[in-house]
């Protein structure tokens, strides 16, 4: 992905970060959302490892790859008792969001990318709260 589409898919980024709701915006103030083209080899081989994803999906190749990712401890499963956890990291990937949405060319190629974006933002959100992929896909969310 070159720079001049980065910076427009960082466009459409905020603009679906500033277009959610207050109490959800509140939350994702509360979490780091780092934005890469692709999730690196090292993010699909722990994907692999734990079962995410199978063992021929890689960078590039097939289509299977994350849009988004959500990293920490829902907050489900947090307890007073335990250890105080990491913060949750949310994850965007630009090339797989943009591929699922039809490319940078086809018709109305900004609103369908930014529609993928909000949604990958929504099913991070979802899984922060403790909703697995069920429970997203039935909210319309995967």
């Amino acid at each position: 992905m070159n720079r001049t589409q980065q910076e427009r898919f960082d466009a459409l980024l905020e603009e679906a970060l500033e277009g959610l709701p207050p109490g959800v915006a509140q939350v994702i103030e509360e979490m780091p959302v780092i934005v890469e083209d692709r999730p690196s080899d090292e993010l699909m081989a722990e994907l692999r490892r734990q079962g995410v994803i199978g063992p021929d999906d890689r960078p590039g190749g097939s289509g299977d790859e994350p849009m988004g990712l959500h990293s920490g401890i829902a907050i489900t499963e947090r307890s007073v008792e335990g250890p105080v956890p990491l913060p949750s990291t949310v994850h965007i990937f630009r090339e797989p969001i943009v591929e699922f949405a039809g490319g940078w060319d086809a018709p109305d190629a900004d609103d369908a990318i930014y529609e993928e974006i909000r949604i990958t933002l929504l099913h991070e959100i979802g899984h922060h709260f403790g909703l697995d992929e069920d429970d997203l896909e039935g909210l319309g969310y995967a």
